[in-house]
């Protein structure tokens, strides 16, 4: 996995790299001081990782992440534990309370390697994006990928919308969510909606529809007009 880390204090990301070194699938690629930076960074090249501090001058950890209309997955790392229930209001992966052990880090970083991996097959192989087994309370649920219109993000579930207009909810992240369906035919047009893409019956700058159904462009996810 390509990864990244935004900090500004160059401390902490010596232990990020000293960590990241000792983890074989994680290639620590470049790391940043100041989030400006690394925004051209990803402009430019593509990561799969961001291991991200949320309080930094400028622009903080969670205004950056929102400012990324496709993101990575992200691991925050905080001094601040309260900074971590904003952290998984926005569907980061982890979070890491600094100072972290190598232990810590590393489950963090298994974490994401599985996610990643998920995705690269959801996004490559025909057979295994043709559905996806859904957990709800104690069952696992069969989802036809072809059969979801739009996904939603509830408080602290997540809403699967179908064709034949039943729901169900489960608690995986809408960002974990958006990493296991295939690139090609699904979009994040919201930090809290993900939408079919053949579902989509007509759009705007600030909204999309599905049938009768209006969904939010959310001013940092413009460019998935381009898209459509």
């Amino acid at each position: 996995m390509i990864a990244i880390a935004i900090d500004d204090e160059p401390i902490a990301l010596d232990v990020v790299k000293s960590h990241a070194s000792k983890v074989s699938f994680i290639t620590l690629q470049a790391v940043f001081t100041n989030a400006f930076d690394a925004i051209a960074f990803l402009q430019q090249n593509e990561v799969d990782l961001i291991f991200l501090d949320i309080k930094m001058p400028d622009i903080n950890g969670i205004d950056f992440l929102n400012s990324l209309s496709n993101p990575p997955l992200v691991i925050f790392t905080t001094a601040y534990a309260e900074h971590a229930v904003k952290g998984f209001e926005l569907n980061a992966l982890d979070y890491l309370l600094k100072p972290f052990s190598l232990a810590r880090f590393l489950k963090a970083c298994n974490k994401a390697e599985e996610l990643h991996s998920l995705r690269k097959k959801a996004n490559n192989s025909p057979q295994s994006s043709a559905y996806l087994f859904i957990k709800d309370g104690y069952e696992q649920i069969k989802v036809e990928i072809n059969n979801i219109l739009f996904i939603e993000a509830a408080g602290n579930y997540t809403q699967i919308n179908l064709l034949d207009n039943s729901s169900l909810s489960t608690r995986m992240p809408i960002s974990e969510m958006h990493a296991l369906l295939p690139a090609k035919k699904f979009i994040r047009t919201h930090r809290a909606f993900i939408v079919a893409k053949n579902a989509v019956t007509r759009f705007d700058r600030n909204q999309v529809w599905i049938g009768d159904k209006i969904i939010p462009i959310g001013p940092t996810y413009a460019q998935c007009l381009q898209e459509f």
